[in-house]
């Protein structure tokens, strides 16, 4: 399921575009899941309390108060994988996307094949990302957090809470499990705290310090989490 965000101050046009969307969604055979905001601002908000559910989103770039261009150099900040578009009435706009690496330019009324060319292109740059993230899920929620963003990963009994810079993300699993997913760049240094390497800053003693937290190295895990810490700065 595609999840994704339609921002523009016209609700006439959210419900087109949405429309739209929809009806080339069942072309590709895929569903979507939509999220709809008047504003700029009220999408950033909204991002900031759940940074990592959306996976692509259209933005009007001529809006009241922030415009579409604002939103959407804060949104790459917050999540530097969302693929974005820009939908507008104007052509004079048509390079302005490529500073935040827009998918793509359309205006408006956007017809099926630029829609259906959209989609494909996002379908494709969300799977090279694929090994990029980390996906969870949370409920009913699912999440999509690049790994470059994670600080660490944190579990008690079955419950694994993810910590990166913006947030923290709490789902049921196994560290075990977590470990295999995430691959070499995350080493375990305790049997509850799994940590992304670039992500500490140093190590002393029996611990690890990454920004204003402090972590536990394990004496099991001691000697190895060590090497491969050192390997990890060597190589960086």
């Amino acid at each position: 399921m595609l999840r994704i965000a339609i921002c523009d101050d016209s609700a006439e046009a959210r419900m087109t575009l949405r429309a739209a969307l929809e009806r080339a969604l069942e072309r590709r055979r895929m569903e979507g899941l939509f999220f709809e905001f008047s504003t700029g601002e009220g999408l950033l908000h909204w991002m900031e309390r759940r940074a990592g559910e959306l996976e692509l989103a259209f933005l009007d770039i001529e809006m009241s108060g922030m415009d579409g261009m604002d939103a959407a150099h804060r949104l790459r900040e917050m999540d530097g994988n969302l693929q974005l578009v820009f939908v507008t009435g104007y052509d004079r706009y048509v390079y302005a996307g490529y500073g935040v690496g827009a998918l793509g330019y359309l205006l408006k009324p956007p017809g099926p094949e630029q829609l259906d060319d959209v989609l494909s292109r996002a379908a494709a740059a969300l799977e090279r990302e694929a090994d990029r993230a980390f996906f969870c899920r949370s409920g009913n929620t699912f999440y999509r957090i690049p790994l470059k963003s994670i600080r660490y990963f944190c579990s008690d009994r079955r419950r694994v809470t993810c910590v990166t810079a913006a947030r923290t993300y709490i789902f049921y699993g196994k560290l075990d499990q977590v470990e295999q997913e995430v691959g070499a760049g995350f080493i375990r240094i305790h049997q509850r705290y799994l940590v992304r390497a670039e992500a500490v800053d140093q190590v002393e003693g029996s611990h690890v310090f990454l920004g204003d937290e402090t972590l536990p190295v394990s004496r099991a895990c001691r000697e190895a989490a060590l090497t491969a810490l050192v390997r990890a700065a060597l190589e960086e």
